[in-house]
């Protein structure tokens, strides 16, 4: 039996890796994102090798006028696939290796958390219902979402944390969970937002059926400050200084648009369009799971199985989710603010996705166990078949490096990450890096990276300098070594820095830095860093070995 102990997971990867063969193909699959996702990574790792290990600058997207993009996207996908092209893969081929770990660790984390209290085969089907959701295929292939589609690991690793907290205390498993939460905060915003009162939920779910109450609630606080600590550093900056871009601006009322009609969650036809135009359909063999959870959900209540709990969550989760993706919820959309900042309302397909994956396990978890492995064979042929045709790509983008690293045409968002003292998009490069407005004065570029660039001014006269870099909050314009306060609001030159010179040669810096709440955020991460290391520590075998007391 010990040699089979692995086989659900082995399965897992093995049947994973059917839907990933087209991301073997050279090039990047054409989706709506991709090749902009593409673009934000090539200069997040532009960042990290010039020395800026939280990169925060765009300085090539946006004609080459810099954006703050960085500061409001997700890392954790930008760090991993500049991990992968440190180690000398393609920018392209990097990220591909993103999107397809991150679809079998999806599975692998789903199987890992309902094993624990379903059984290894309910984990199965959980995992390949998790991986093989239509939603899925559309963020893989359509959308080419890699934020949303790395967030997929994280619920589940969550879950699986707080369920073995729940039954001993390890500190392994707060240093897991931690890890998974900043994992999850630091992959999609409007996920983590979903999935956080979820989490809420299950700690109270989980501390209605233990006698332990104070000692997990207060481990558990352990693993939730730890995980908001540790991700500090992008979270805190990327929602309070919000407020400097056009996000609420444009952002505005997007989600009144995005209503899908219930029809299209039972079937809308595959395609590759845009919102609106591609499926959203829940799946067959996902819907067959939440008819059965009716029946399901009755017995466990009749057994007096507290899982009864969790199944009518999940169902009614389901069912919530759908219609808050309906025309039906737009007054709860028009007078909850918060929600509005999810943008589009048919993102709930990822909590639909995992609802759908608990119900599933918990039919096989009451199938009695002579129908199991055959009912199983069956599910998984179904899952294969109805999803055949989702997990090809419409076409490949074949393009250098290159491409990807010099400047960059767009913001690569719709403009909600622009200064708000900006327009949304600049139109074409500018003729120079740095240029004279007014007077006479010689400029020579000494060098040029994404958040420092220096040159030598031979004024003639009094000048004034019109630095080609939108201004955002922390850069900072320094003359012979004296800060001097740049122009950014003249509406000849919207959103650019402009500042004077006298007349002489002057050695002047352009710098961009970090704000007194991104220092701060930076702190609290690099103390919840220094925490978790030295956990590790403590608690390691080689320590307890040699410590003296």
């Amino acid at each position: 039996m010990k040699r089979f102990k692995n086989l659900p997971i082995l399965l897992v990867i093995l049947i994973g890796f059917i839907p990933l063969f087209d991301l073997f193909h050279p090039g990047l699959p054409l989706t709506h994102d991709g090749q902009d996702h593409v673009a934000r990574i090539a200069n997040f790792y532009q960042n990290l090798t010039e020395g800026n290990i939280i990169p925060r600058w765009a300085g090539n997207l946006n004609w080459g006028y810099g954006h703050p993009i960085l500061m409001f996207l997700y890392p954790f996908p930008s760090y991993t696939a500049s991990m992968f092209h440190f180690l000398g893969f393609s920018l392209v081929d990097s990220v591909k290796i993103v999107f397809g770990l991150s679809f079998i660790a999806s599975g692998f984390a789903m199987y890992a958390w309902l094993k624990e209290f379903l059984g290894i085969k309910a984990g199965f089907v959980g995992a390949l219902l998790y991986m093989f959701a239509p939603y899925r295929f559309v963020d893989l292939y359509v959308r080419g979402a890699i934020g949303e589609h790395v967030a997929f690991v994280f619920p589940p690793l969550i879950f699986y944390f707080l369920f073995k907290l729940s039954r001993r205390f390890s500190k392994w498993y707060v240093i897991g969970g931690s890890l998974s939460l900043a994992g999850l905060l630091l992959s999609h915003n409007a996920i983590s937002l979903m999935f956080l009162p979820l989490i809420f939920l299950y700690v109270i779910y989980l501390l209605w059926k233990i006698k332990n109450k104070k000692q997990y609630l207060l481990h558990t606080t352990y693993y939730i400050l730890l995980g908001l600590g540790l991700s500090a550093f992008f979270w805190f900056p990327a929602f309070f200084e919000g407020k400097y871009t056009l996000r609420d601006i444009v952002t505005a009322g997007e989600y009144s648009s995005r209503f899908t009609d219930f029809a299209r969650f039972i079937y809308s036809p595959w395609n590759y369009g845009i919102s609106g135009q591609f499926s959203l359909q829940v799946g067959v063999v996902h819907w067959i799971s939440i008819i059965l959870a009716i029946p399901v959900i009755y017995l466990l209540y009749k057994k007096k199985n507290n899982l009864w709990v969790l199944g009518t969550a999940a169902f009614l989760l389901f069912w919530l989710s759908i219609f808050i993706m309906t025309p039906y919820s737009r007054i709860i959309w028009d007078n909850i603010s918060l929600l509005q900042k999810f943008q589009f309302p048919w993102r709930f397909m990822s909590v639909d996705v995992f609802a759908t994956a608990v119900l599933g396990g918990l039919f096989f978890y009451i199938l009695p166990n002579k129908f199991k492995s055959f009912v199983v064979l069956c599910f998984v042929v179904l899952i294969l078949f109805f999803n055949k045709d989702y997990w090809h790509a419409s076409g490949y983008l074949q393009k250098p490096d290159s491409f990807f690293t010099g400047i960059y045409n767009g913001t690569t968002d719709t403009g909600e990450s622009s200064p708000i003292w900006s327009i949304r998009f600049m139109e074409k490069s500018p003729k120079k890096n740095i240029e004279v407005v007014s007077g006479e004065a010689n400029i020579r570029q000494i060098s040029r990276r994404s958040t420092i660039h220096v040159y030598e001014i031979n004024a003639a006269s009094k000048s004034r300098v019109l630095e080609n870099t939108l201004y955002f909050p922390g850069w900072s314009v320094y003359v012979d070594g004296k800060e001097v306060d740049p122009e950014f609001q003249d509406p000849a030159h919207r959103g650019l820095m402009t500042f004077y010179v006298d007349e002489g040669t002057h050695a002047v810096s352009i710098k961009f830095g970090e704000t007194k709440l991104r220092l701060f955020s930076n702190i609290i991460s690099g103390i919840s860093l220094a925490i978790l290391f030295f956990y590790i520590i403590l608690n390691s075998k080689v320590w307890r070995q040699f410590r003296l007391f």
